[in-house]
C-alpha cells in the first residue's frame, strides 16, 4: 500500500462555531462529529479557518520569522534560552534534540506569561521577543496570533466535547481546565539539510521521551506552515501495509505497519494534531489520549526538508493546574466503540496534573551544555 492510495487527512471547518445561529445547529453538529472521528482514526486534521482569519495574517507572520532567522548569529544569541528559564527564548540549529538526536532547525519560543516572573525556576522566566530595532512589528503581530489561536482552541475544545457526547454540564466542566490555557508558541526555520543529514529535520516523534523536545504533549496543536510541499509527513497505522515511505528514508516507526503521508498546507487552513504520547512505553498518556482514556490516540509524524522552510505551531494547552483523568463521557463513547458495557471498562489511564507534567518535560529539552537538568 503506498502513500497515494491513501486519502488525505479530513479538513474541518470552523465557520459554523463562529456564530449561534440555530440554523447552524446540523453543520455544527456534523463538524463535531467529523472531529470525533478524526481524532479516532488520524489523530491529525486540517481546520480550515477562511472564516475567521485573514490568510494573509499568517502570511506576515512567516515573513517576520524569516526576517528574524536571517539576522546576524549573535543578533539572535541576544534572546538565547540561557538568558531566561531555558525554555523561553532563542535556540541554534542543533539545539533541539528529537529522540536523541540534533535537530537541523532554529527556534523561538514563547509560554504564557506568568505572575511573578523567576528565571531560576523552570518555565517561570519572562518571553524574549525580538525588538523593533531587530524586526519592527514581531511582538505586535504575534501577540495578536496568539490571542486568535487561544479562541481557536476553545473552539475546538468545545467543538471535541460535543463530538465525544458530553451533555452541557461535562462541557463547561472541560472547558474550565483550559480556561487559562498555559500555551506554548514556536517561530521555526528550517534551513537547507546538509549533505551528511540522514534526510529529517526534524525527527518522527510522538514519544515523550525525557531526551525528546517535541512539544506536542499537550492538547491541541494548530500548525500554520509556509507552502514548502512534503515537509511534514504523518504515520497511518494500516495493518498489512509494508511500503512505509517513498522518498527512501529510513523507517522510524519501528514495527508498526503502516504509511507515511504527506500533510501539505493548504490555503486557508492550519494542520491540527492531538498530544502525544508520554513514556517509552505507553504507559502513562498525556492530555487527549489521558482524557479519552486512549480513543483518541497521537500519531507519530516527522519534518522532512530539502529547502528553506517556515513554521509556526500554537500549543493550545490545559491550565497549568488542571488534573487531567479520564472523562466520563469519553469512556462512554469508548464503550460504543469497542461494544465493550460501559461497566466493564475500567480506566487505562493515570490522572496527571498538566504542570506537574511539563516541567520534568521542558527541563530537559535542550541539549544546553553546562546547564542542570530541572
Amino acid at each position: 500500500m503506498s502513500a497515494s492510495k491513501i486519502s488525505q487527512l479530513p479538513i474541518i471547518n470552523i465557520a459554523p462555531f463562529l456564530n449561534d445561529n440555530p440554523n447552524d445547529e446540523p453543520q455544527r453538529l456534523a463538524a463535531s462529529q467529523a472531529l470525533h472521528r478524526a481524532c479516532v482514526e488520524f489523530g491529525f486534521f486540517y481546520l480550515n479557518l477562511e472564516a475567521f482569519i485573514d490568510p494573509k495574517e499568517p502570511e506576515e507572520l512567516t515573513r517576520l520569522g524569516r526576517e528574524f532567522f536571517g539576522l546576524p548569529q549573535e543578533e539572535k544569541d541576544k534572546l538565547a534560552l540561557r538568558n531566561q528559564d531555558y525554555a523561553r527564548g532563542y535556540q541554534r540549529l542543533k539545539e533541539n534534540v528529537t529522540n536523541g538526536k540534533a535537530d537541523n532547525h532554529e527556534g523561538l519560543d514563547f509560554y504564557k506569561p506568568v505572575a511573578n516572573p523567576d528565571k531560576a525556576k523552570p518555565l517561570w522566566g519572562e518571553n524574549q521577543w525580538p525588538t523593533n530595532e531587530m524586526v519592527v512589528g514581531f511582538r505586535e503581530k504575534y501577540e495578536i496570533w496568539v490571542n486568535k489561536m487561544k479562541k481557536l482552541g476553545t473552539i475546538v475544545m468545545r467543538a471535541m466535547a460535543v463530538g465525544l457526547g458530553m451533555d452541557e454540564d461535562e462541557q463547561e466542566d472541560l472547558l474550565k481546565k483550559v480556561d487559562d490555557s498555559f500555551w506554548v508558541m514556536r517561530v521555526i526555520g528550517y534551513p537547507p539539510l546538509p549533505n551528511d543529514h540522514d534526510g529529517f529535520s526534524c525527527g518522527a516523534h510522538k514519544i515523550s521521551a525525557l531526551t525528546t523536545t517535541t512539544r506536542d504533549y499537550g492538547c491541541l496543536t494548530f500548525l500554520h506552515a509556509d507552502p514548502t510541499p512534503s515537509a511534514l509527513q504523518v504515520f497511518l497505522r494500516r495493518p498489512g501495509a509494508k511500503e512505509t515511505d517513498e522518498q527512501g528514508l529510513p523507517r522510524e516507526q519501528g514495527e508498526e505497519e503502516g504509511v507515511w503521508i504527506n500533510a501539505d498546507p493548504i490555503p486557508g487552513c492550519v494542520v491540527c494534531n492531538i498530544g502525544e504520547r508520554h513514556g517509552l512505553t505507553g504507559s502513562n498518556c498525556i492530555v487527549w489520549e489521558t482524557w479519552t482514556d486512549g480513543l483518541y490516540k497521537s500519531t507519530l509524524h516527522r519534518v522532512v526538508h530539502r529547502g528553506s522552510n517556515y513554521r509556526i505551531p500554537f500549543f493550545f494547552e490545559p491550565n497549568f493546574d488542571a488534573l487531567v483523568e479520564p472523562l466520563p463521557a469519553a469512556l462512554r463513547a469508548k464503550a460504543k466503540e469497542t461494544g465493550v458495557k460501559l461497566e466493564d471498562i475500567r480506566p487505562e489511564k493515570e490522572p496527571i496534573v498538566y504542570g506537574e507534567f511539563l516541567m520534568k518535560k521542558v527541563g530537559n529539552n535542550f541539549a544546553v551544555e553546562g546547564r542542570d537538568r530541572y
